[in-house]
């Protein structure tokens, strides 16, 4: 069936004005001033849109799909991602990685997990790997996972500057990120390597020393929870304006976030002033991953769970409580992840495009539908779809 949406407000990120937009085969086939098509109620859904706004589905570049943690024992590994946590965020696309425990969180369970989120109706990738090098593969190592693997699209998340991760060094976290783009050459993917960046000293230098002393261009290499601190901030900064991308975790545990320097929303208006071109930045949730709390000694005392539904929360709040025009804020969620991880059919509306969108109310900036692949998700604020076991 054709679907044919109609006088809503576009954002494709970048705004298009009042438009038309069909949708066919789960594509986007045409934008227009105003579309007509004859047919009939069986080969076609019409969809007023009026005084609503049209945007692309979000991108969600860093979950932990199939759960995470167990910091604090086997009774804290956290639960996987639901199909409906996906859909009450608008998140559309979205990509697995493994965190701490790349023991009893596998690869064969993140690919198996991966391509049930597909059958289900949203589009869903995954990384090679997890904190520790050298990384736990699929087929024995990150580029033949990248080649032979559809679902595998880069490595990752891989930790540097943590108490916890397997303290890489230079020349093998250059190595991994050779393989992973030697990778996404051949398979052409984007082949990025996803890098959680814990609290220590380090910060970005090993990143910064690699991309001095190497080939490998500063693009590969895609740093995640920035806003861990202050000092971080700072050093993100100063990355992102020698051409690398910088990612901000929307999901926190900080019970005084909204008076918090280091709520996303709030961060991206300041390094939009400090001159980081928009393009760079990035926002992930982290969602179900183990926000876990150590002490001084990096003992563990507490724990929490990363939520999806902080990515919109935290888009939405960069315009309407940073006043950060709307298509910038979108850009964080939308075509910036699709431009790192070259997701190239997302991220935008444009014809020939997966028809992923969202439908707002223009009042609240509240989603009220979601559209994945041209299928409805949600329909005037109900379910269509659910997970196969909620």
């Amino acid at each position: 069936m054709l679907k044919l949406i109609k006088n809503g407000e576009l954002f494709s990120p970048e705004y298009l004005g009042v438009k038309d937009i069909l949708i066919a085969d789960g594509k986007i086939a045409a934008i227009e001033k105003e579309i007509e098509i004859t047919a009939s109620k069986n080969h076609l859904e019409l969809i007023d849109a009026t005084n609503q706004l049209i945007t692309p589905g979000l991108i969600d570049g860093h979950v932990h799909i199939t759960g995470g943690g167990g910091e604090g024992s086997f009774k804290t590994r956290t639960p996987e991602l639901m199909l409906t946590d996906c859909i009450e965020a608008g998140i559309t696309t979205v990509v697995g990685v493994i965190g701490t425990d790349g023991t009893t969180r596998t690869m064969t369970n993140l690919v198996a997990k991966a391509k049930g989120l597909n059958e289900e109706g949203i589009s869903c990738y995954c990384m090679s790997g997890n904190y520790h090098v050298p990384v736990k593969t699929l087929t024995g190592s990150v580029e033949s996972d990248l080649i032979l693997v559809q679902e595998i699209i880069g490595a990752g998340e891989i930790a540097i500057s943590d108490h916890r991760s397997s303290q890489p060094t230079k020349a093998e976290l250059a190595r991994l990120a050779s393989e992973a783009r030697i990778g996404g050459i051949l398979s052409g993917k984007g082949g990025v390597v996803n890098i959680h960046v814990g609290d220590g000293k380090g910060m970005l230098t090993l990143l910064e020393e690699i991309v001095d002393e190497t080939e490998i261009p500063i693009q590969q290499l895609w740093p995640t929870h920035i806003n861990r601190h202050a000092d971080l901030l700072e050093a993100g900064i100063v990355y992102a304006k020698k051409g690398g991308y910088i990612d901000f975790t929307t999901s926190s545990l900080n019970p005084d976030l909204e008076h918090s320097e280091l709520k996303c929303s709030r961060i991206l208006r300041r390094v939009l002033e400090d001159g980081v071109p928009i393009n760079q930045v990035t926002f992930t949730s982290d969602g179900q991953g183990s926000l876990p709390k150590f002490n001084e000694d990096k003992q563990f005392i507490g724990l929490g769970v990363g939520k999806v539904k902080s990515l919109f929360t935290e888009v939405r709040d960069a315009h309407v409580k940073e006043q950060i025009p709307f298509d910038q804020a979108l850009k964080v969620a939308t075509e910036n992840p699709a431009n790192v991880l070259k997701l190239d059919a997302k991220g935008t509306l444009k014809p020939n495009k997966d028809a992923d969108i969202l439908i707002l109310s223009k009042d609240h900036l509240e989603i009220n539908s979601v559209i994945a692949n041209g299928r409805w998700l949600m329909k005037d604020n109900e379910y269509v779809v659910k997970g196969t076991f909620e």
